[in-house]
């Protein structure tokens, strides 16, 4: 099966005189099941639709490529929110972008899907237009923007697309295309899970809802408006529940926002037949003479074979894009990908990846989760692991199983990050042992995040005790097994919470175990996460208590520097932060100081006086 239209020969060669849909994406065209342009164009054209691709679109003359579509505009802006891939955590254009023809940058607006939704509004008209993806799903609510430093209106309201698709959209996507070639129009579309529309408030008929503060109240920065704001949040995280979120509804001037609750998880069925599209796995044939796509590489060879996750770490935003409740797929559909995969040109024999969100996760977290949602006031594994909670690694160790005896195979690696915390739960130590001694690349990564046990609470992870004992049982099976690996952990300055006191704390850790990580994470505040909203706010969403927020491009520097502080680029940055924090009992060249001082420092002070009687012959000999 080829790859889907990119141009007007392309429609022709399969003789369409019209598209039912043009997806506009913020990426280059990628056919691979990781790559949600790819997912949903797939699935609508798995339903009989005419679906074409239109890529990083730069001039009119791109937008009028297939001509006014029979059904609409689908519009996103990529894999990752763009203003992601411009910019730096510390604001900086960045460079490249790995999910554009050669990673050159660029090639997609900031904030693409408003560009896109509004160019395509004024070239075509009343056009239905329906956006989604990451940009749109974490964006549908009034949200605070961290590169313009205020809070922004909801996408859907920006942008003025007809609907916002949120979360994993092959369901909402294909009843919305089946509606509307039904000849629904699309702004009677207003009962669809997973989807949010804007109606005048004149013309709003009341529901059973879930009312956020409205944007006039969250987007004031005053005290007061930043409480609403986390008031807000809180609503917005409560209710992001399939089996029992309600209604939520926002007020934008004299606009209503309506969001319906989420769409249900993909049955095991539902998801097997996604990924067993016919997908090509590889970037547009136009892109090879530009270098390729760079993002392809971590994931051409790997597979996804679980949605959802129970962790929900605050300033991770999949919780609340895919949801908290596990779906997964069945093995048969897993080997077959796998089987798929040997027989490309390109395969050398190692499987990159076999996770998802979290890696060890197969099934939802408890059995009250499918009855009755999940809990809206404490999570599964954090800080303390729930007792409802089932840990069990059986499924996906046969799994792993399977596939290191598909022929062609000579390696599986697991890449995608392991929740420790919930391996060390399970009494059953089979899957930590064949973890070690079959999954592991040399290098295992895990996301200890911090060693203050305090930031770990902020962060929604467990206590730093808990990474210990994972370490120190991981070096232990690892030695028994006569192999040399070693865990490289995940680390994250400035995050809500943490002080220059504790990014010395975490320093000193690093100094004492030997680490000098390559990569240290700066907290990135992007929309839609409960961090984001302490970063903000100042407050604690769930208790509305204060929260210290490291803002200063100063303080975040030496936040970072210290987990850091042997890079020479570091040391007078690293200086600095020690002597504020009063901390000068680490500034030496002892064993357990994390820089060396100054040399002016290191000179010898001038003697004093000497005070002939006090060194006497006498007092000498007696001393």
């Amino acid at each position: 099966m080829p790859f889907l239209p990119i141009n007007s020969d392309d429609m022709r060669d399969r003789g369409w005189e019209c598209a039912d849909f043009v997806l506009i994406t913020g990426d280059a065209y990628v056919d691979h099941p990781s790559f949600g342009t790819a997912i949903i164009s797939r699935v609508l054209e798995a339903e009989g639709f005419r679906v074409c691709i239109l890529s990083q679109p730069q001039t009119e003359e791109d937008y009028r490529r297939f001509g006014r579509p029979r059904l609409g505009f689908l519009i996103n802006g990529g894999n990752i929110d763009p203003m992601v891939a411009h910019y730096t955590a510390a604001k900086k254009r960045r460079s490249e972008d790995a999910y554009s023809p050669g990673g050159k940058a660029g090639l997609r607006p900031d904030r693409a899907t408003i560009t896109y939704t509004q160019t395509v509004r004024r070239l075509y008209g009343d056009v239905p237009i329906s956006i989604g993806g990451l940009e749109a799903s974490l964006r549908r609510f009034a949200h605070y923007d961290y590169w313009d430093d205020r809070v922004r209106p909801s996408i859907l309201i920006d942008s003025g697309a007809d609907l916002l698709m949120y979360g994993m959209g092959e369901r909402h996507v294909v009843e919305i295309a089946r509606r509307l070639d039904a000849g629904e129009d699309i702004r009677s579309l207003t009962d669809i899970r997973g989807t949010c529309y804007a109606v005048p408030a004149a013309a709003y008929q009341p529901l059973p809802a879930a009312e956020c503060p409205s944007y006039e109240l969250v987007s004031a920065p005053t005290d007061s408006g930043k409480r609403q704001y986390a008031i807000s949040c809180r609503i917005q995280q409560e209710e992001h529940d399939p089996v029992r979120g309600k209604v939520i509804i926002q007020r934008h001037g004299n606009r209503i926002l309506v969001q319906n609750p989420p769409s249900l998880p993909l049955t095991t069925e539902e998801m097997d037949r996604v990924y067993a599209l016919p997908y090509m796995r590889n970037y547009h044939p136009s892109y090879e003479a530009l270098g390729g796509v760079p993002g392809i590489a971590e994931v051409k060879f790997s597979v996804i074979h679980n949605r959802g996750c129970l962790g929900a770490c605050n300033f991770c935003a999949l919780a609340y894009h895919q949801g908290r409740i596990i779906s997964s797929r069945s093995h048969d559909s897993v080997v077959q990908e796998v089987e798929a995969m040997t027989r490309m040109p390109d395969f050398k024999g190692y499987v990159h990846d076999v996770g998802g969100p979290t890696a060890n996760f197969r099934h939802p977290a408890c059995e009250g989760q499918l009855k009755r949602g999940a809990c809206k006031d404490k999570r599964c594994l954090a800080p303390t692991l729930c007792p409802a909670v089932k840990v069990d690694h059986e499924d996906y160790l046969t799994l792993l199983r399977r596939l290191r005896q598909v022929p062609g195979v000579k390696k599986v690696f697991i890449r995608s990050g392991i929740r420790y915390d919930y391996l060390l739960a399970d009494p059953d130590e089979r899957f930590f042992k064949e973890l070690i001694r079959h999954h592991v690349s040399g290098q295992l990564k895990v996301a200890p995040e911090h060693v203050s046990d305090r930031v770990l609470r902020y962060m929604g992870k467990p206590s730093f005790k808990v990474y210990e004992r994972f370490r120190q049982r991981f070096y232990e099976l690892t030695k028994s097994d006569g192999k040399k690996q070693y865990l490289v952990p995940y680390l994250m300055s400035s995050h809500p919470g943490s002080t220059v006191e504790d990014a010395i704390k975490l320093a000193q850790f690093l100094k004492k175990e030997g680490l000098h990580p390559e990569q240290v994470q700066d907290f990135y505040p992007t929309p839609g996460t409960i961090s984001t909203c302490m970063f903000y706010t100042g407050l604690d969403p769930a208790t509305l208590q204060p929260v210290y927020v490291p803002r200063s491009p100063r303080e975040k520097a030496e936040q970072r520097a210290l987990l850091q502080y042997y890079r020479p680029e570091n040391r007078q940055t690293v200086l600095a932060a020690l002597q504020k924090a009063g901390r000068r009992d680490l500034i030496g060249t002892g064993p357990g100081c994390l820089v060396a001082p100054d040399p002016q420092s290191r000179q010898a002070a001038p003697r004093k006086p000497v005070d002939k009687k006090k060194y006497s012959r006498y007092s000498r000999k007696k001393k």
